[in-house]
């Protein structure tokens, strides 16, 4: 028995709509609601800075108890 082998007939117009229907699930964000990325972020001091910082918190302490 013979088998026939029939391959996809895709036009370019039909590409460009699978394009697009695929691409409309996606949703874009709008331009009117932006906010600049640097809003959401915050910075986060590293182990070496806190370190530093209560090495520097606690000197403090105690330049004042020998100043007393």
């Amino acid at each position: 028995m013979k088998r026939l082998a029939v391959g996809l007939m895709t036009t370019p117009e039909y590409i460009e709509w699978w394009g697009r229907r695929i691409n409309d699930n996606i949703p874009k964000p709008s331009q009117g609601d932006s906010q600049p990325i640097e809003k959401h972020l915050r910075v986060v001091p590293s182990e070496l800075e806190i370190i530093r910082q209560d090495f520097e918190r606690r000197n403090s302490e105690l330049e004042k108890k020998i100043g007393q």
